[in-house]
């Protein structure tokens, strides 16, 4: 072959679904030889496939507010080698390299040896080495240290200022990293310059709220050189921003900021079409609902038209028509758990391509333990997941609501100048839905044991906002309510019982807490780009759940780590764990691809009596 028409490898290679969640635009990626910034949408190349999911993609609009947004798989790479590159570029970063050489350095104050090593840049190297005194080449590292704000700007430290704690400083004398211990304690690494002899704790720029690195310069390299933003201010105060220490391998350096659907039959789509039908005809000018019903009765066409929807449904829709409103707009999971509970048997089409099919099971043999609290239980035997990154923070993670929505306002780092498009993957699963009533949960939040634990979930949900930093009020950031936590923590009891027949990893299994005014539920779903989640297994599993159900039940009241589990209070300020009731790695927590929440908003005390003895328990023994 022509050595100019040779194929130039790539320097890494990710899964599509892992550009999504942990290497997506703005991710620090490390290979071999040095570590790389992943990218911005305006640097990916190649032809990407197209994914139709209107009601995320609309959503998605909504949030980064432009008019109109696609949905594109990330770009494969292409085989072809003849064919122009294709992929997911990525820039150098962070620029400043720390040579390895074995030297030492004694500090005659504190009476300690320090592991010593140059500090560069990059355009003091040679040919990507460290050139010694003796002009021999040295191989280096990135620096571990960067700087980065909460907004998700991030760039190289300032070492030379930050070593001589002078901004007026002209000093540019060999700057070496002096590191006592192991090196993780950034009381025992300083920064050293080798001309004026000052140095510097690396610990100074970790005080909480210190100014040390500066104020943020809105740096964007993942977006490119000139992708600068002019100005990086706290909007709760108007003052700037200022820079924090970030360790480039640290699980806080990036959160992918995702949105995800189950691709769905809208259930008023049918409704609408069905009253498009007669709507002119015969229910333009009705004025009650009397007069609806008895219009039903006496035109067949009417009434075979509208088989399979109430009559009060139906007068909603003609109300909405007249008034001249829009369509309603509802929420993520809203429209999701309204679709699974809008048909008495089958929700979809049984059709081999087809993005959603689930059949309702008879309630018939469920004890009557549980037939008094479960009102559905659907058999998901296909559905089809979609999957879109809209962002991503530092330091934080901002995850979408119990309601599966992202709030406009917070805080997010953009993945294009202007974004036209987000990426995004589908994953074909199955799964079951249990739906519980209405009522038994309204009858379980009356129970004075349960009001007393919400108090103390609620204040540990407080103190834990104090904390951070977050005003409620203008954050927008509230109390999940007791209702979610329950269903949650069952959710959670649930994929570890079910994990040990249904063929699939507990980690596959994923989960969809529903729990607003449409109505309350769980959907235990697989998920995978491939084939292998659709093997059966949960859905064989929602054939025989009561057997499950006791078994997660019985599992949840004994952890472990009783009985310091099921003693912990959440407003315990010293424990420091105040989104958690009874709840730890020895019952609840489970591989966080599983769960919606991070591993937060759990309480087993809500679900089954612990050995505490609290009373507030959903399920009694």
């Amino acid at each position: 072959m022509n050595k100019s028409h040779k194929k130039i490898p790539p320097a890494g290679q990710v899964r599509q679904s892992q550009i999504l969640s942990t290497f997506g635009p703005g991710a620090m990626v490390d290979l071999p030889e040095h570590s790389v910034l992943i990218a911005g949408l305006n640097h990916w190349r190649g032809d990407k496939r197209r994914i139709f999911e209107d009601r995320l993609a609309t959503r998605v609009a909504e949030i980064l507010e432009v008019n109109n947004i696609k949905l594109y798989a990330p770009p494969v790479d292409e085989q072809d080698s003849k064919a122009p590159r294709t992929g997911i570029n990525a820039f150098m970063f962070p620029i400043w390299f720390l040579a390895q050489v074995k030297e030492t350095w004694y500090d005659t104050k504190t009476k300690k040896t320090f592991r010593t090593r140059p500090l560069l840049p990059w355009n003091n190297l040679v040919g990507g080495k460290y050139l010694s005194a003796e002009k021999k080449s040295i191989p280096v590292v990135p620096v571990r240290f960067v700087q980065a704000c909460v907004k998700g700007h991030i760039s190289d430290i300032d070492w030379y200022r930050f070593a001589h704690n002078d901004l007026e400083n002209k000093c540019r004398g060999q700057l070496w990293l002096d590191e006592g211990g192991s090196g993780n304690d950034f009381a025992e690494i300083y920064v050293r310059c080798e001309a004026c002899k000052k140095r510097r704790p690396l610990a100074d720029a970790t005080v909480r709220n210190g100014k040390v690195l500066g104020p943020c310069q809105g740096h964007r390299p993942w977006l490119g050189s000139f992708a600068q933003e002019p100005y990086c201010i706290r909007e709760s105060t108007g003052l700037p921003e200022y820079n924090r220490l970030l360790v480039r391998s640290a699980s806080n350096a990036y959160f992918s900021q995702i949105l995800s659907v189950i691709s769905l039959p809208d259930s008023d789509a049918a409704l609408q079409k069905a009253v498009n039908s007669v709507y002119e005809d015969f229910l333009k000018n009705i004025t009650t609902l009397e007069q609806l019903t008895l219009v039903k009765s006496l035109m067949s066409k009417v009434a075979t038209n509208l088989e399979g929807f109430s009559n009060e449904a139906v007068w909603e829709e003609v109300q909405r028509r007249q008034s001249g409103q829009g369509k309603p707009n509802k929420s993520i999971k809203q429209v999701e758990i309204e679709t699974l509970l809008s048909s008495p048997v089958e929700v979809g089409e049984d059709v081999p391509d087809g993005d959603f099919y689930a059949r309702s099971r008879s309630l018939d043999n469920l004890q009557p333990a549980f037939a008094s609290c479960i009102e559905r239980i659907v058999l998901v035997h296909r559905l089809r997941e979609v999957i879109a990154q809209v962002g991503f923070t530092r330091f934080e993670a901002e995850m979408p609501d119990i309601d599966g929505e992202l709030d406009i306002s917070v805080r997010r780092a953009a993945l294009d100048i202007e974004t036209s498009w987000v990426p995004a993957i589908e994953n074909k699963g199955e799964g079951v839905f249990i739906a519980f009533r209405k009522e038994a949960i309204e009858d379980w939040l009356k129970r004075e044991a349960v009001k007393k634990r919400g108090r103390e979930l609620s204040r540990g949900f407080d103190i834990w906002c104090a904390r951070k930093g977050i005003d409620q009020e203008k954050e927008k950031v509230k109390f999940p309510g007791l209702q979610y936590i329950m269903l949650h923590s069952l959710s959670h009891l649930l994929i570890v019982a079910v994990s040990l027949e249904c063929g699939y990893a507990a980690s596959s299994i994923r989960e969809r807490i529903y729990a607003g005014e449409s109505g309350h539920g769980i959907l235990l779903y697989t998920g995978s780009t491939g084939s292998e989640g659709t093997l059966g297994g949960l859905v064989e599993v929602g054939k025989r759940i009561e057997h499950h159900l006791e078994v997660a039940l019985e599992q949840g009241r004994l952890c472990s780590n009783d009985p310091v589990c099921a003693q912990h209070r959440p407003d315990n300020e010293q424990e420091e764990r105040f989104l958690h009731g009874s709840a730890c790695h020895g019952c609840l927590l489970i591989a966080e691809t599983s769960c919606e929440r991070r591993n937060e908003f759990l309480d087993r005390a809500l679900v089954v009596s612990t050995v505490e003895g609290l009373g507030a328990e959903f399920f009694p023994e």
